[in-house]
């Protein structure tokens, strides 16, 4: 069967994270104003996947009906939580058949950028390796699995913090999550890994050792920045994220002619579109899918919210609340 340029994704989703100490499946948790999910999912389309697996599991009815409808998506249960690898070997019969390429990614890493899924895949099909992962180089690897290298730079393995040798613990290179693979080699390399450790799960990275085992192309590549790689095991980490995204929406619209006089004491929702030489003031909170105009002037102390749609000029004074439409009230 010849190999295809198309790619799909396999975007792991069932964990519960008893650490976040909730009832929501850890993957709807919001960061700024969206679900950690959407943003795994909207970056997959943007690098250019044509149909996104799901795997749920613990609050799946929840997931499922959250983005019901959406026509790329496939939901694939895996009701017995057994590891990275035991997840995508739920996904075996929506994947047989398929030639293309494959990427297997986590949903609680709202960080991941369309680009780095780009850099990804392009060094995937330029090296044509049977398996790809996208790598990080962190300040402090501690944690994290190591990539391990031979002496001219190739990729021999990875391996887990707990396994580190005191050496290996000195690699600052690690492991993000983020693999594409051959399809139909990742499907036969799941079905020979076993669960020989000692939570008894299927671990993805065994994966890649049975490739490279039996004389199969891997690559890393050093694809994602170091703040880029973080995902959401808790609270604190939810937090740290969410403060990195609202940088990261601040400069977007600042980029695009927004002014936003204090950016750190403004809080802007994902899903907001604000115009050209419009300026908010500090102390401004924009939730949901909010629409402002042009060279309108929002707060000090607004707070807008939910469907409003602000016209051209519109200024909002200070101590303000809008809620639903609000279109053209210019002063």
């Amino acid at each position: 069967m010849t190999q295809t340029d198309e790619c799909i994704a396999v975007v792991l989703a069932a964990g519960q994270s008893t650490r976040m100490n909730t009832r929501l499946p850890k993957v709807l948790h919001e960061v700024c104003g969206r679900p950690m999910l959407e943003y795994v999912i909207e970056a997959c389309r943007a690098a250019g996947t044509k149909r996104i697996f799901v795997v749920v599991g613990y609050g799946k009815d929840q997931i499922v009906r959250r983005y019901s409808g959406q026509r790329d998506l496939v939901f694939v249960e895996q009701a017995e939580q057994r590891g990275t690898g035991h997840a995508v070997l739920c996904c075996r019969e929506h994947l047989k058949g398929f030639d293309g390429h494959t990427m297997v990614l986590c949903g609680d890493t709202p960080l991941l950028r369309k680009e780095t899924l780009q850099i990804l895949l392009d060094k995937h099909r330029k090296e044509a390796s049977a398996v790809t992962v996208a790598t990080a180089v962190l300040a402090d690897a501690s944690g994290y699995g190591r990539i391990v290298r031979d002496e001219c730079g190739a990729l021999k393995g990875i391996v887990e913090h707990n396994d580190c040798t005191e050496q290996q613990r000195q690699i600052r290179e690690i492991n993000t999550g983020y693999f594409c693979y051959q399809t139909p080699l990742l499907l036969d390399a799941l079905g020979k890994i076993r669960p020989n450790n000692v939570k008894n799960e299927y671990y993805l990275t065994d994966v890649l050792h049975v490739l490279l085992a039996e004389g199969y192309k891997a690559a890393a590549v050093t694809a994602v920045a170091e703040e880029d790689a973080m995902g959401v095991n808790s609270r604190a980490q939810l937090a740290q994220v969410g403060k990195i995204m609202q940088q990261r929406i601040q400069g977007r619209l600042m980029s695009e002619g927004v002014t936003i006089v204090d950016p750190p004491n403004t809080w802007i929702d994902d899903r907001a579109r604000i115009g050209q030489d419009t300026i908010i003031e500090p102390f401004t909170c924009i939730r949901g899918p909010v629409r402002i105009g042009t060279g309108c002037r929002i707060g000090p102390f607004a707070y807008v919210q939910d469907d409003a749609n602000l016209g051209d000029g519109t200024q909002v004074p200070v101590f303000t609340k809008v809620q639903g439409k609000q279109e053209n009230q210019k002063a």
